[in-house]
């Protein structure tokens, strides 16, 4: 042998050596980082239970009484589903997109390994779905950019990818990958992926779909179909040239899905899109509470963000639609009306109100923001008083925004001038909150004016309440005679404050109710007292078991209003009016389950008789005549039809507006007014209740009772017990024929006639400074244009053309003046 020969032979020997025990190395280094993998010295490593029965965080959903979705909570917005709910058109498109040869390795495909190799990942990478299931299940860190920590990475996805194999079939691999694995705008799992970007569920996905979806997998940011379309086409079309690769579909059929448009039907449920957010805020923070109280079997606690519950309730998503609608429309009104007024105009509404304005600055987002970035206070401050553009609320289209140019400082005065609302509609039978509306616009105010926590001053809509305790009490009836006069309660003064509102005659409570009567309510009150303060301690006591849980100090003003309740504990309290004088606690959250459907807490109907059936009966019936003839009567110019009773309330001032109405089936109650109580409408007339808030249950009302999801029928009828003698009470002495019963028959149109036709009442003069007598307004012109504040903020309506003059109009322009005004 040549001794070059010799050399080559010894020299490829000791190469094969090298190879050999580089081989060998690597074997031994291998099975070591199996050893301290499996002793947990390189990380956590999942248990065979934990890879048997995977948890991945999944958002809880919220239904409507119908079982349609509401909204979800989640950190991750993920819905878990099965194999069969996903469809094979999202299957192979994965598979020929992510692991061709997904159903021929058992987790880890050395051909792709090797390729990935040798041409650096140009081709491809090493990764299965196996792996990646296994990187997004089982690892942290997994996007590090250290070359050492990601093959150690990539060792521990490896492992796990086999252990996945062993203990999981592919399909429920593939289910695994497809509900974890994240899309394009945070969106987490196929179920979500579908019906946001196409309103659909994942096996109605056609092959365009899919490979669109999927393609978003390599870079949910740049292949985003709502943010960049073009790209997004492009990788849907590569999707659908590997599926024929891989044999799914021929030539053909991809040519036919690659000339389709992307199509996208984006609906992307959030805390600020779609129905009752005001409701799924509060749903949500019960829920919360809820689950700090209650473990799951392994003895934590339950997590709205994370355990997939399942919350019922009970809103009606249609009944929630027109209540929104009625909102908007009536609200839209009254802020263009409200705006007009000449001391919001000229900014006279904040004379000496500065203290507030600082307040309202220093507290701002602005401010806080500047100030975290260590900004002088003065140069905070100077800031707030230069122009700058902004987009700010306004009713002028659908958004509710209007782009304009403002000083911050201006803008805060403009957003403390916007009228606020709440508005609730229940089921009083059963105690089921039907609607919840807790303000104008969830996006622009988070405050939730319905919430047990916001309170305002009730005003006459607690005079019922009074009523019904001296029926019980004293055996009133409504005939019973009052003086409408001021009444003296000692060391705790005159009630009303001043007799400016008094008539000083004698008249039913019938009536004195019908037309709010200050004076004649203070002799009820006067008459339920023993001596001293008895009376409104009885009545706030009586209040208490009507569901009020605000403490009320009981002064006799109390009878007039004069106490801060919420929405929710006024329609509380009015429950037993239309259900025959038996209280029903209200609730919103009928069932709780878990992720797997297990039932973890149910709701049931809760009623107490409050009333005999013979005093709610009455009551109701002096209800009816609020609204056929008394301070409501205005009800009737919207076209609504049935029996209907009800109650207006107005604060001194004109701070707070009520109205809560009922028929047989339907309770439901609006609040309007500002959050700041001295800035107000400075015309009484269009202040009051049923000028300011009725509207709102009246818009609710009519288009409810006419869709039949909604099941309200406007022939039922306040049902007579049959104890109860027919009443036809005669006439006062102030000749008011103050009292007819109720009708068998359903009501007539005619609101100046009760149901049995007998004239309800006359219609003597009153003068009243709490619930004006309702006045019919139309629109005699267009209000002329003035801004708000500094000449930038256009007044804004729903209807910005030139209105129709109609009678369920609210806005009318003296010539003479500059302010809006009621007439008869």
């Amino acid at each position: 042998m040549l001794i070059g020969d010799y050399l080559r032979h010894e020299l490829m020997s000791k190469k094969i050596k090298i190879l050999w025990g580089s081989f060998l190395l690597l074997i031994l280094l291998f099975n070591l980082f199996i050893v301290l993998f499996k002793k947990g010295y390189l990380g956590p490593i999942p248990s065979i239970d934990e890879i048997e029965n995977p948890t991945i965080d999944l958002a809880s959903q919220i239904y409507a009484d119908d079982g349609s979705l509401l909204g979800r909570y989640y950190l991750e917005d993920r819905v878990m589903i099965g194999y069969n709910d996903i469809g094979p058109n999202v299957i192979n498109a994965l598979v020929a997109t992510e692991d061709r040869r997904f159903y021929d390795h058992s987790g880890i495909d050395v051909h792709a390994i090797i390729r990935a190799i040798f041409t650096l990942g140009k081709t491809g990478g090493g990764s299965t779905i196996t792996m990646q299931t296994a990187k997004n299940m089982f690892t942290e860190h997994w996007d590090t950019k250290n070359v050492f920590f990601r093959l150690i990475q990539k060792f521990k996805e490896a492992i796990i990818a086999l252990e996945l194999e062993r203990y999981l079939t592919k399909q429920e691999i593939l289910v695994l990958y497809l509900n974890k694995v994240s899309f394009s705008d945070n969106i987490f799992g196929i179920q979500n992926a579908a019906k946001t970007f196409f309103n659909k569920l994942p096996n109605q996905l056609t092959v365009d779909e899919s490979a669109l979806l999927v393609g978003m997998l390599k870079a949910n940011t740049l292949f985003n179909p709502r943010r960049n379309p073009v790209a997004a086409l492009e990788r849907r079309n590569v999707v659908i040239d590997l599926m024929v690769k891989a044999g799914y579909i021929d030539n053909r059929q991809a040519n036919i899905f690659k000339a389709q448009p992307l199509g996208i039907n984006y609906q992307k449920l959030d805390e600020k899109s779609g129905l009752a957010p005001y409701f799924r805020m509060i749903v949500g923070e019960d829920i919360k509470n809820w689950c700090k109280n209650h473990t799951k079997p392994d003895g934590s606690s339950y997590n709205l963000f994370k355990d997939g519950l399942k919350i019922y309730t009970t809103l009606n998503p249609y009944m929630q639609q027109y209540a929104e609608e009625a909102v908007e429309k009536h609200m839209a009104e009254m802020q263009t009306v409200f705006a007009e007024q000449p001391e919001i105009v000229n900014g006279a509404v904040w004379n000496g109100r500065d203290n507030f304005l600082q307040s309202y600055m220093y507290n701002s987002d602005r401010w806080r923001n500047m100030s975290d970035n260590g900004i002088p206070k003065a140069d905070i401050k100077k800031s707030f008083f230069i122009k700058t553009k902004m987009r700010v609320f306004s009713w002028k289209n659908p958004q509710h925004v209007s782009d304009t140019i403002l000083t911050p400082f201006d803008s805060i005065k403009y957003y403390h001038t916007l009228l606020q609302t709440g508005f609730l509609a229940v089921n009083p039978q059963t105690g089921e909150v039907k609607a919840w509306v807790g303000g104008i616009d969830f996006d622009e105010f988070k405050y939730d004016h319905v919430n047990v926590n916001t309170k305002r001053q009730v005003g006459s809509t607690i005079k019922p309440l009074l009523y019904s305790l001296a029926m019980e009490e004293l055996n009133f009836n409504p005939s019973t005679i009052v003086m409408d006069s001021q009444q003296n309660f000692g060391t705790y003064g005159l009630v009303p404050a001043t007799n400016k509102s008094c008539s000083n005659e004698a008249i039913t409570i019938a009536k004195a109710l019908a037309f709010s009567r200050n004076c004649a309510t203070a002799s009820v009150l006067k008459a339920l007292d023993d001596g001293g303060n008895e009376g409104a301690k009885k009545f706030v006591d009586f209040l208490k078991k009507c569901g009020i849980t605000t403490p009320i100090n009981a002064y006799p003003s109390v009878a007039l209003g004069s106490c801060d309740l919420s929405v929710y504990e006024m329609i509380q309290a009015y429950t037993m009016f239309p259900n025959v004088g038996c209280h029903t606690q209200l609730y919103y959250i009928s069932k709780i389950e878990d992720r797997n459907g297990n039932v973890l807490f149910s709701n049931q109907n809760q009623k107490q008789q409050l009333l005999s059936t013979v005093t709610d009966y009455n009551i109701v019936r002096m209800m009816m005549g609020v609204v056929d003839s008394g301070t409501a009567r205005r009800m009737w110019r919207y076209g609504v039809k049935g029996q209907i009773a009800g109650k207006t309330g107005t604060t001194n001032d004109n701070s707070d507006a009520w109205f809560i109405g009922y028929t047989p089936q339907i309770l439901a109650g609006a609040w309007v007014g500002c959050d700041d109580r001295f800035i107000r409408f400075y015309d009484e007339d269009l202040g009051q209740g049923s000028a300011l808030s009725l509207p709102t249950w009246a818009y609710f009302y009519l288009k409810a009772s006419k869709d039949p999801r909604c099941g309200l029928d406007t022939n039922s009828y306040f049902i007579r017990p049959d104890f109860v003698p027919r009443p036809n009470y005669n006439p006062t002495p102030a000749g008011v024929n103050n009292f007819a019963p109720a009708s068998q028959t359903p009501p007539q149109d005619n609101p100046s006639i009760n149901n049995d036709g007998y004239d309800l009442y006359d219609m003597p003069s009153s003068n009243n400074n709490d619930d004006k007598k309702p006045k019919v307004i139309e629109i005699k012109k267009k209000v002329k244009t003035s801004p708000a504040i500094n000449n930038k903020i256009k007044r804004s309506s729903v209807h910005p053309s030139k209105p129709k003059v109609n009678n369920n109009s609210i806005i009318n322009k003296k010539k003479s003046k500059d302010k809006a005004k009621l007439r008869h």
